[in-house]
């Protein structure tokens, strides 16, 4: 299973990938939404993980564009902030699953990936 990351933050990125990698993933992690487009044209993602505030870019650019190049993909936004605490994050992202804190433990965006990367 093919997962992106998509974290300003090298560091909890990084955290999240290795624990994702141990659980046997494939995991590309990126820092930006050039980036992010860039993996988008080169690989087949089953989810992505999305920091809603990027420092460089778009969290919904990357999100759009990932709807069109891989409509498949499902994308978990994650955030350290209250912004779309509504819920609407939802009706602005059509391929959005789920929206979770940036403190949410690694097994836990584990379980989540494995959930919504099942075949629908």
């Amino acid at each position: 299973m093919n997962v992106m990351i998509v974290e300003s933050r090298a560091e909890l990125g990084a955290l999240w990938m290795r624990h994702l990698q141990r659980q046997g993933y494939e995991v590309t992690l990126v820092m930006d939404q050039d980036a992010a487009i860039a993996a988008l044209y080169q690989t087949d993602f089953d989810v992505i993980i999305l920091d809603l505030v990027l420092e460089k870019g778009s969290a919904f650019a990357v999100a759009d564009f990932a709807s069109y190049r891989r409509p498949d993909a499902r994308v978990i936004f994650v955030t350290n902030t209250s912004f779309f605490s509504d819920g609407s994050i939802f009706a602005h992202a059509p391929n959005a699953c789920a929206f979770v804190q940036t403190e949410t433990p690694p097994e836990d965006l584990a379980a989540m990936i494995e959930h919504y990367a099942a075949p629908r």
